[in-house]
């Protein structure tokens, strides 16, 4: 039987997770289990491209090859039937450091849904119980959209390979450095990757609150200009054809992260209306 004369003291909240009485110690902690397991997936996937070295390098060279067969010896300074671009390298360890490159990019983008995946467990904590069910859903279209703006890089490489090569005018022949050549592809790739991440930034700024829908269409004249200024710092070649590759699909993107805000707020007026 419950005493009538007992004090009663303040209710205590109920926890949801054991995240909710994590310390500062804990959430380092925490933090450094998600850091070394993304950091094994990168590892994990390195070991697969060096692996498959030789068959990243025709891929990645694949681009200025056609674009040599499309132009012919006079343009390139090379016979492009021999299906090897003539990279050269002008240090012994040249060689080396750009396979160890290669096998870190390459890792990354191997391992980005794990990467996703222990960044998101690590904020999931700090989100209330409805944003954390858009855990999948992120994941799936941060991956997604990196690779679509991967692709775009390397179906627009050649053009840009075209416009740069045209401004040094027919008295110098193109000689690449294999150092030069890979940093300048894998830049292009991780360049439109991550602006194809932007509508995602988006989407989940609109959902924790930071930012509404009525803001991003207020504003879209200058996020457009904020869109091409980021578009031509990003792009490792400074080329126009590249710029424009990457400042229109993102200027396309943006408003469908406002449709996508719009759709979500109103589903969550609908939601506090019915509740």
């Amino acid at each position: 039987m419950r005493n009538p004369f007992r004090r009663r003291g303040p209710t205590r909240p109920k926890l949801k997770s054991p995240d909710d009485v994590m310390t500062l110690t804990e959430h380092l902690a925490e933090l450094r289990v998600r850091i070394i397991r993304a950091g094994l997936a990168v590892i994990l996937g390195a070991i697969i491209i060096v692996a498959f070295y030789d068959s990243v390098m025709r891929f990645l060279t694949e681009p200025y090859l056609d674009l040599c067969m499309q132009k012919g010896r006079d343009f390139c300074g090379f016979d492009p039937r021999s299906d090897e671009a003539p990279l050269v390298f002008l240090d012994p360890v040249e060689g080396l450091s750009t396979r160890l490159r290669i096998a870190m990019y390459g890792g990354l983008i191997l391992a980005m849904p794990v990467v996703l995946w222990q960044a998101w467990r690590f904020v999931v904590p700090a989100l209330h119980a409805k944003e954390k069910r858009y855990a999948i859903p992120f994941i799936l279209s941060s991956v997604t959209l990196f690779l679509l703006g991967g692709v775009l890089a390397y179906l627009t490489l050649g053009r840009a390979l075209e416009f740069l090569i045209a401004w040094a005018g027919d008295a110098a022949q193109p000689t690449f450095q294999i150092s030069s050549y890979v940093r300048l592809v894998l830049l292009m790739l991780g360049a439109f990757g991550v602006g194809f991440q932007f509508p995602v930034l988006l989407v989940f700024l609109q959902l924790v609150g930071v930012v509404t829908p009525q803001m991003l269409i207020r504003g879209w004249r200058y996020a457009l200009m904020l869109i091409v200024i980021l578009a031509a710092v990003i792009t490792p070649s400074g080329d126009p054809i590249s710029l424009a590759a990457l400042a229109v699909p993102m200027a396309i993107l943006y408003f469908i992260a406002y449709l996508i805000g719009l759709l979500f707020q109103r589903r969550r007026g609908a939601e506090d209306a019915l509740a």
